[in-house]
């Protein structure tokens, strides 16, 4: 005799939504964490270039007795200041790994335009010149960057002259 009644399978509503809303929180803490690493990591390669930069400032200084202005160091034309006297940083170093399409450096100490913590290039603020003359010889410099994954819109890394 067959049933009337016969037994169904699978999930009830209430099932399937606790499970889609598990996902949802999971996908959620994944993405956040994600995104955390992401700018860990961008911040660390402004450091990186911070450093890079300042040590090739560092050399110029030991070989010349000063440090370049900023008009110097942005002169990428076929024969420039830089390939004349060894400065050995790629423009590519000068993009910062959020804006890769700004391979400049800015001078001041400060973003302009934009806003601490949502302007990420790099500055250089040299002493001593008045930084835009391919002639000048500076006496010291600051280099900064702002940094991303902090709560503190206005923290910065900053390298300076050790002489």
């Amino acid at each position: 005799m067959v049933s009337l009644k016969q037994r169904q399978s699978g999930f009830t509503i209430v099932e399937l939504l606790i499970v889609i809303v598990i996902i949802g929180i999971l996908a959620t803490l994944v993405i956040v964490t994600f995104s955390g690493v992401q700018q860990k990591a961008r911040d660390s390669e402004r450091k990186t270039d911070i450093n890079a930069i300042a040590g090739q400032l560092e050399a110029v200084y030991a070989n010349k007795g000063y440090y370049p202005s900023l008009a110097q160091i942005n002169n990428s034309a076929p024969t420039t200041w830089r390939q004349d006297n060894e400065f050995r940083i790629d423009m590519k170093a000068f993009a910062d790994p959020k804006n890769a399409s700004s391979q400049t450096l800015v001078a001041g100490t400060s973003p302009a335009p934009g806003t601490p913590g949502t302007d990420f290039r790099y500055y250089y603020a040299p002493t001593g010149c008045t930084g835009t003359s391919p002639d000048e010889q500076c006496t010291g410099y600051v280099l900064y960057a702002f940094m991303e994954a902090t709560s503190d819109p206005t923290k910065v890394y900053s390298r300076q002259s050790t002489n």
